[in-house]
């Protein structure tokens, strides 16, 4: 066929889309509009219906907000169209539905455990004070705390990080599944029965009084399968080139793994273990029974009973009181901001000890 005929040619009419982009899109703001839009229309039909629960209103809300969006941008755009705005309006509820609770149980913390949350409340303790008067303080269970748990990370830190070595680099065969298979179980074990294994062979069968080393031996095992299996995913995640390029140059196996898949993943296993430290800083049950709980300062975790700040919310907020509930409330204050801090620790020393990359 010749250059002209081609060019002679007609050129089909385009098609028009059929279910694709319909060239209309919706505004940018529009997911606002839509949630003001679900946000009346919910309240009201909970209101018509005589629905006082405001968790009610925010479930509603939350579908409306789903349906609208998915309506809407089936009619302005395309059904393709439609399904993204579907599954993104899902993605933001259920985000918004995990928000609230932390945030609501954050301001109830903070606005009710600032009332007594002051520098005497920290470097005091309830020694001669009455459980039902004002005063007192939490620095005993403060101390008592952390050395529990500096304790149990000191013993569980070094085990975990051995055993998710073992696993990923040398493990194989029967020793290696049965490994795996104790740490998912010690995974599910609940606080009280590390409490009661303690109890009965460092207490009963060996002699040993309450303490707070008791208390940091029940924490450390209820740490350490947490510890073993966030190592080992973080050791999973290193490279297999690196190892090969280390053990080609003749570096033995000890050496590639301390001088080079440790200093790899030291970010996340730094993670790992403070998120295992957060695990086991809110337990009460081992120091019920290992550590039983005083009112004095005791500095020495291995000889006589200890506080610690769980124990101490719980003993504060059973008595009942005005003055004890706002102890309870501000100790556990104390507490979520000793968990922050630590996390925060944590992310600081795994981007100092993360590996550069070079631009």
């Amino acid at each position: 066929m010749s250059q002209s005929a081609i060019k002679d040619r007609p050129t089909p009419a385009p098609v028009p889309p059929q279910g694709g982009l319909s060239g209309r899109s919706l505004p940018r703001l529009a997911p606002l509009g839509f949630a003001n839009l679900s946000i009346g229309l919910g309240v009201g039909v909970s209101m018509a219906a005589g629905w006082e629960s405001r968790v009610q209103w925010g479930l509603i809300s939350a579908l409306l907000f789903v349906v609208i969006s998915y309506i809407a941008t089936s009619i302005v755009e395309n059904r393709r169209q439609a399904k993204d705005r579907l599954a993104t309006s899902v993605v933001w509820v259920c985000f918004i539905l995990a928000v609230i609770p932390l945030l609501s149980l954050a301001w109830v913390t903070i606005s009710k455990g600032v009332k007594v949350l002051d520098g005497y409340f920290l470097s005091h303790s309830m020694s001669g004070v009455l459980d039902a008067d004002t005063g007192g303080g939490v620095y005993h269970a403060l101390i008592g705390t952390i050395e529990q748990v500096l304790i149990a990370t000191v013993i569980a830190a070094p085990i975990g990080l051995l055993t998710a070595i073992y696993l990923v680099e040398y493990g194989s065969g029967k020793l290696a599944k049965a490994v795996t298979f104790f740490v998912d179980v010690m995974t599910g074990i609940p606080s009280i029965v590390a409490a009661l294994f303690i109890l009965a062979t460092w207490n009963l069968m060996l002699g040993f009084g309450p303490s707070g080393f008791a208390g940091a031996l029940a924490l450390a095992i209820l740490m350490m399968p947490v510890v073993v299996r966030s190592t080992e995913e973080m050791l999973k995640l290193v490279p297999n080139e690196l190892r090969e390029a280390s053990l080609a140059l003749g570096i033995p196996k000890w050496r590639t793994i301390l001088k080079v898949v440790l200093p790899t993943a030291i970010g996340g296993i730094t993670t790992g273990i403070m998120l295992a430290v957060a695990r086991i800083a809110g337990e009460t049950a081992p120091v019920l029974l290992l550590v039983f709980g005083t009112k004095l300062i005791n500095n020495n975790p291995f000889e006589g009973a200890q506080s610690s700040l769980p124990l101490y919310v719980y003993e504060q907020y059973a008595v009942g009181t005005d003055a004890a509930v706002d102890r309870a409330w501000a100790a556990a204050l104390v507490l979520i901001a000793f968990v922050m801090i630590l996390n925060l620790v944590a992310r600081g020393i795994a981007r100092w000890k993360a590996p550069k990359t070079g631009r």
